[in-house]
């Protein structure tokens, strides 16, 4: 095995490196590279044999990334945005800003505020293209699965850096037609309830109903706040979502003000290396103009 203070690192073996890191896996790191997924195993082989170190161990969820191998990265995420910078330079359009950005959010914000920010923004930026995620788990910045986060959060991690964009109100909602058959009571636990118990047992609607109705049982229960959403405008029982969700939805009623103890933030999100980027610095700011609360 050679040595590794025999061999100098190229460009290339930063870049495989960071696509490896970004994609978690074989065929996630060929897709940013536009090979196969062949030629980046090769490739990472021949690299770990000639520095003389095992840069990713291959598991059940993908091949995770040494401290070395993170460590390199983030000098290819520093190559990365050197090179962005050159190629603005030499543009011939320099106010246009081009390439890929992954943002990842959950369901609900992704359609109730996100798509529509992104309709805006792109017609704006023709040259950017988007990558979306939604999910209710945060997407790992740190191993590189998304460019941006776009969260509610009340303890955004302290790795990440971003903006806070305010704060999501959430109220007790129920549809005109619901309420046509079971007429609003003082008493909310007298109704039927949709959450999302077992599904996100620690979201702050449902530790406020488990906390202030204890004795209530959903009948309904869904995997997303959107779930809950659509299943409150269909008139199957009541609700707690985002007063910003219930905007676009037609025939709903708040049950009650908004709940304090269910206040959270919402955050853009991205990692200190990335942000340095010309398209991710452009996107921080263009979203936190255009996501609008209330």
């Amino acid at each position: 095995m050679i040595a590794h203070t025999q061999y100098r690192l190229a460009p290339a073996d930063l870049e495989l490196i960071l696509a490896m890191v970004r994609g978690g896996s074989l065929a996630g790191a060929a897709r940013h590279l536009q090979v196969d997924a062949s030629t980046v195993f090769r490739a990472l082989q021949r690299l770990e044999k000639k520095i003389g170190q095992q840069l990713f161990q291959r598991s059940r969820n993908g091949y995770l990334p040494s401290e070395q191998a993170l460590a390199l990265a983030q000098h290819g995420e520093r190559m990365e945005a050197e090179l962005d910078a050159a190629r603005t330079a030499i543009a011939q359009d320099a106010a246009e800003v081009s390439g890929l950005v992954r943002l990842t959010t959950t369901d609900s914000i992704m359609s109730d505020l996100l798509l529509p920010a992104l309709g805006r923004i792109s017609a704006r930026h023709p040259a950017l293209e988007f990558e979306l995620t939604a999910s209710n788990q945060l997407a790992n910045l740190g191993r590189r699965e998304a460019d941006i986060a776009v969260r509610p959060t009340r303890n955004p991690p302290e790795h990440l850096v971003g903006r806070r964009l305010g704060s999501l109100r959430y109220a007790v909602y129920a549809a005109t037609s619901y309420l046509r058959q079971h007429p609003a009571s003082a008493d909310l636990g007298q109704h039927i309830w949709i959450a999302t118990d077992d599904l996100m047992p620690e979201h702050p609607a449902v530790r406020w109903r488990q906390k202030f109705l204890p004795r209530v049982r959903p009948r309904y229960r869904c995997n997303t706040i959107l779930g809950v959403a659509q299943a409150v405008q269909a008139g199957l029982g009541v609700g707690v979502f985002p007063c910003f969700m219930a905007r676009a939805f037609n025939g709903l009623v708040p049950l009650s003000p908004p709940l304090p103890a269910c206040e959270v933030d919402l955050w853009l999100l991205t990692h200190p290396e990335s942000r340095h980027l010309r398209r991710i610095s452009l996107m921080l700011s263009e979203l936190a103009e255009e996501i609008v609360l209330e």
